[in-house]
């Protein structure tokens, strides 16, 4: 994936992230069919786990867990595309959503968060025990975007005994220093584009949630709010502990941790990613050994497009399933 060269007739960072999630191939033939599992929460509340398996289901095959990014779900360009590199490969992909993203509201006031790693743990363990009963070989994590984040701050956060659970993990196009992303993706053609595209479904979830929980926020400043400092600071800072903005992205950033990982990780972003700027990306000086860094010229927010016009998604889940699989011990 280092060497990854957009298609010619896809230029630029912008391109190179909009049309691959709008327009490219996800999978060649029909869409990945998935099986969905209902897992209770240690707070009484669900995560719903969308499965994508081949077929017969007695085979021995690694399980990939995939963390979704911002408002994703297994419906997402990257998933779908995993998916079927996932048929193609011999590796089962499971996506746990984070909380309302599946489709339903959840029972607690709590959402999710960039640094969610007890929910990852929470999630990461109950795979384990999937794979360990199913006598499976092992147990693979990647994350996009947001969920690498949080994927690569458990990874740091738990050390050495991350190496008992999985693996090996990796991140996909993630903001990894969520200060300097935050405030990348409030300005210019960012903020008029991305953060409208979230905010337009982040806005009505945090409002079915203030139905649910009368008080949790003050409406009339989230529905104010032009950007995603600006919702953070509403909604998801003090909903998950934080003091506001500022204090989550710093807090929640998986950078500052990274020189703890201690199992084989991955961490992919393309240098002309609109999100992320250049001087935020992980150096080799800010990481462990156990740490790789993919850093293509081309590629956007999880782009990666490949082949003739419209083009398709093959290559970065090859690339990243490959270098996932060779973990398996």
């Amino acid at each position: 994936m280092t060497d990854y060269s957009a298609p010619s007739w896809l230029l630029g960072g912008h391109l190179q992230t909009i049309w691959p999630a709008r327009w490219s191939r996800r999978f060649e033939t029909t869409a990945p069919q998935w099986r969905r599992e209902r897992w209770t929460t240690p707070d009484d509340d669900f995560v719903d786990v969308d499965f994508c398996e081949a077929t017969p289901s007695h085979l021995k095959r690694p399980l990939l867990a995939l963390f979704h990014g911002l408002e994703g779900s297994s419906g997402s360009h990257y998933s779908q595309a995993f998916a079927e590199w996932g048929l193609q490969n011999g590796c089962d992909i499971a996506v746990p959503h984070f909380r309302g993203c599946s489709g339903t509201l959840n029972l607690a006031p709590r959402a999710y968060h960039s640094g969610d790693h007890e929910e990852v743990d929470h999630l990461l363990r109950k795979f384990k025990g999937i794979v360990d009963a199913q006598s499976r070989p092992g147990l693979l994590a990647a994350g996009v975007s947001l969920g690498g984040n949080a994927l690569m701050r458990w990874a740091g956060e738990h050390g050495q005994s991350a190496q008992k659970v999985v693996n090996a993990v990796a991140s996909i196009c993630s903001p990894l220093d969520l200060t300097a992303s935050g405030h990348a993706i409030g300005q210019g053609f960012n903020r008029q584009v991305y953060t409208r595209m979230f905010l337009r479904s982040m806005k009505p979830k945090a409002m079915a949630k203030l139905k649910q929980f009368p008080g949790l926020f003050d409406a009339n400043k989230l529905l104010a709010a032009q950007d995603l400092y600006e919702f953070d600071d509403v909604f998801t800072a003090p909903l998950h502990g934080f003091k506001n903005t500022d204090d989550y992205w710093l807090r929640a950033s998986a950078l500052q941790y990274m020189g703890q990982i201690a199992l084989p990780a991955l961490a992919l972003n393309a240098m002309n990613d609109p999100f992320i700027p250049l001087d935020s990306l992980p150096t080799l000086q800010k990481v462990s050994a156990h740490v790789t860094l993919w850093q293509p010229d081309e590629g956007g927010h999880v782009g990666f497009a490949s082949g003739s016009w419209p083009g398709h998604l093959k290559a970065m889940p090859e690339a990243v399933g490959q270098w996932l699989l060779q973990h398996i011990h």
